[in-house]
């Protein structure tokens, strides 16, 4: 198994990556990220992340259309804060989009109160269905060529390879769009779009087990990003089931109304770092010598387990919630094979 281990890891053989919101995605020099969050392809250029990334609220918006503006935001808006958008978003004539023209926190805050008091719809989820920005798979690696394959490689269009400046690896965009989202189960899927065949041929890939498992025997890992603030780097650790809960917590939204997880879960005891939600949990088929995942990273620091319903310095997390495919399998495979 020690190989398959190292495999999980290697930025060759792993399927553990990142999906990112990217702004601006076809002008490099003004693209800009944001909602990281892990991701892992299941084959077939589909993969799975978690749904609760994408009911967070940007709260502020980096570019725009100027008509979705004038249709969406300007009706809504008194004289005075008018004349201040029209300070913050310049509009470039040649793109027909407004650009944010400020670094000054306090327009910030004042943009962010503007767009709350106009009811204004800044969550993740709505940015994709608006094309205010695109969820990106971002891949990074050593090797010089996409997985070491020059013809793969020379199928990406130039301006989707960065060297990142500081881990030195090569960042490789790689767009998708969200197919569903399961959102009583907090599990998202997306697929690969706009990418010729051979990019998506190369990337690794787990094969779904669809078991609920109430023991691990020490069998069980979780795949996720490694301990360390650079972006780069995976961690494999051992994770063990604890328990089953049958879930039912309620999830703020303040702009589409509060929404509901629930559904079987596994209580989980292991190392999670903060950021490993949508990360794998894999188990190792000893009939096909391979790793499977079996369950996804919902939440690493559940709210039972936190003190006075507060997360702020509490680094200790031992104690996960996952929510085992087996609980979307079928809904996923009715995409997978349409």
């Amino acid at each position: 198994m020690k190989e398959q281990k190292l495999a999980a890891i290697n930025d060759q053989t792993s399927p553990l990556f990142r999906i990112m919101a990217v702004h601006n995605d076809n002008e490099p020099l003004r693209r800009q990220f944001d909602n990281n969050i892990c991701a892992f392809h299941i084959g077939k250029g589909y993969i799975l992340s978690v749904a609760h990334a994408l009911k967070g609220e940007l709260t502020i918006f980096r570019s725009l259309i100027d008509a979705q503006f004038q249709a969406d935001i300007v009706p809504h808006l008194t004289a005075g804060e008018f004349a201040q958008l029209n300070l913050w978003y310049l509009l470039d004539n040649v793109t027909q989009k407004r650009y944010l023209n400020t670094n000054n926190q306090n327009d910030h805050d004042q943009i962010i109160a503007i767009l709350k008091r106009i009811n204004y719809d800044t969550r993740f989820a709505t940015l994709y269905q608006n094309q205010i920005c695109k969820p990106y798979l971002i891949i990074q690696q050593r090797a010089a060529q996409y997985y070491k394959n020059a013809i793969a490689h020379s199928n990406f269009n130039p301006i989707n390879i960065v060297l990142d400046p500081i881990s030195q690896r090569q960042t490789y965009f790689i767009e998708t769009e969200l197919v569903e989202s399961f959102t009583e189960d907090d599990v998202a899927l997306y697929k690969i779009v706009n990418t010729h065949q051979s990019i998506i041929d190369m990337i690794p890939s787990f094969e779904i087990d669809p078991e609920v498992y109430d023991v691990t025997n020490k069998n069980f890992y979780c795949l996720q990003t490694a301990p360390s603030d650079l972006t780069p780097g995976r961690l494999l650790n051992e994770a063990n089931i604890e328990g089953l809960v049958d879930q039912w917590n309620m999830q703020p939204d303040r702009v589409g109304g509060n929404y509901i997880f629930q559904g079987l879960r596994y209580l989980i005891k292991g190392y999670f770092r903060f950021g490993s939600s949508g990360a794998p949990y894999i188990i190792f088929d000893t009939q096909t010598n391979s790793f499977k995942v079996n369950a996804i990273q919902s939440e690493a620091c559940p709210i039972q387990l936190t003190i006075d319903n507060d997360r702020s310095g509490n680094f200790q997390w031992i104690n996960a919630i996952a929510t085992p495919l087996a609980n979307v399998i079928d809904r996923i495979n009715g995409h997978i094979n349409s």
